[in-house]
């Protein structure tokens, strides 16, 4: 799945838009709850930085968890612990084509239901 249908997605279940807030990571977006907390961080990273041995650029999305299936989801191919954030309560998932575009939106409602 790619970043744009994910933009796709979420602005037509949410309301949602991108907001880009790093000057130094252009690429880097944070989509927003109403209530103004981060639901989801879409970022491009290289890949031996999440331990991937592959090499290049990979875009991902961090995405809110449950603790409990944080550690479960990890077990998965594609799914990491969170990078740049809180390993307990974020996930990084990979959007390289690893993850079914299910799973990723089953992902991504979640991460949206828990930040109230």
């Amino acid at each position: 799945m790619k970043r744009e249908e994910i933009f796709e997605y979420v602005k037509k279940q949410y309301g949602t838009v991108p907001e880009y807030l790093w000057e130094k990571s252009p690429e880097s977006a944070v989509l927003w709850q109403k209530n103004g907390k981060w639901y989801a961080v879409l970022m491009q990273v290289e890949k031996s930085k999440l331990g991937v041995e592959d090499e290049g650029m990979v875009d991902i999305i961090n995405l809110k968890c449950e603790p409990d299936m944080a550690g479960l989801l990890t077990q998965i191919h594609g799914f990491l612990p969170g990078y740049y954030m809180n390993k307990k309560y974020w996930l990084t998932v990979l959007l390289d084509g690893t993850v079914s575009e299910e799973k990723i939106l089953d992902s991504l409602d979640q991460s949206y239901d828990l930040i109230d």
